[in-house]
């Protein structure tokens, strides 16, 4: 199956938004629109491609990876945690209950690596040792794996997140310290379970982010989404050991280049309109969502190349949501 030829001819055919009348409010996000109708949550994940904090292109069949990756992977932890998953009853749409979602975004780190301005190797290159309330050795490299995986929480915000303590996220209030310890060391065993089955698939999951909250019960639950191209970063396993002796970036699979060639043609941040991205580029980044689906969950890409609204809305219907 030439999977570059199908995503071709459906570069017209992706969800830029849902309009769903009768289906509840509507919180746009910057991949999901997300309805609140009777205590539950309908999340559905669009085909939008986000950066700068604003939107780039429309990838086909991104919303369809992102929604399916997490919930194969939701299924792989369960019993490490409950999630917020109650009903899947299309392949671009989770619902979900309705929870208090801490206001703390967990990011767990298993590799001494980043680019930004706030990764943790940018800091540790600068001489920082102290990270999020975690201590980093000296003499480390970049890429280079630590000892245990750490966790460097943030603050949840709509313009940047902000790097965080333990301490300091106890003393604001934002979460007690039985929260904190109960909630950093689900994420942790999340993540170790996340590099095994990895790793399993010739895959490195080198960090990602984890939200959680609690029921009106009081339990702790998983949220939003879980070790998805969006939410982590994963690198080819049997490269990396030759490709760090030799002083090399790891290989990976994603969607820095596109990021790249904006940065490269325009002022992302600034321009009052960006230049549309190119169809060669859009149709290799939906590849590469495509090929880390296949990789992540060991199961075979299935094409749903109709009307992405009209099968929504029909699903959901089906199930009496609408």
């Amino acid at each position: 199956m030439d999977y570059k030829k199908i995503i071709k001819q459906n570069l017209a055919n992706v969800l830029e938004a849902s309009d769903l009348d009768g289906l509840g409010k509507k919180i746009k996000g910057k991949v999901r629109d997300i309805y609140e109708k009777d205590q539950k949550l309908v999340l559905i994940t669009t085909d939008r491609q986000s950066a700068f904090d604003r939107n780039l292109a429309m990838i086909p069949f991104k919303g369809q990876v992102l929604t399916e990756t997490s919930n194969f992977w939701f299924e792989q932890v369960k019993d490490i945690v409950p999630n917020h998953v109650l009903d899947l009853p299309d392949p671009n749409v989770v619902v979900a209950q309705k929870c208090k979602i801490f206001p703390i975004e967990f990011v767990v780190r298993g590799f001494l690596t980043g680019v930004t301005s706030t990764a943790v190797w940018t800091a540790y290159k600068n001489g920082e040792r102290e990270f999020c309330g975690n201590h980093l050795p000296d003499n480390m490299v970049k890429n280079q794996h630590f000892e245990q995986p750490i966790i460097t929480p943030t603050t949840k915000s709509d313009e940047h997140d902000e790097k965080i303590t333990p301490q300091e996220i106890i003393e604001k209030n934002l979460m007690t310290a039985a929260e904190w310890e109960e909630t950093s060391q689900l994420a942790l065993s999340i993540f170790k379970r996340g590099q095994e089955i990895a790793a399993s698939h010739n895959l490195i999951l080198v960090d990602t982010k984890y939200e959680f909250g609690y029921d009106e019960n009081g339990n702790i639950i998983l949220c939003d989404e879980i070790h998805t191209p969006d939410s982590s970063r994963y690198w080819l396993k049997e490269t990396y050991q030759k490709r760090i002796a030799r002083g090399e970036e790891p290989e990976n699979i994603d969607k820095e280049f596109l990021r790249l060639w904006f940065k490269e043609h325009c002022d992302p941040y600034n321009d009052p309109e960006l230049p549309a991205a190119p169809e060669d580029l859009v149709i290799e980044l939906s590849y590469r969502y495509i090929t880390l689906y296949e990789m992540i969950t060991g199961r075979k890409m299935k094409f749903h190349t109709g009307d992405i609204r009209e099968r929504i809305k029909e699903n959901l219907q089906k199930k009496g949501y609408l």
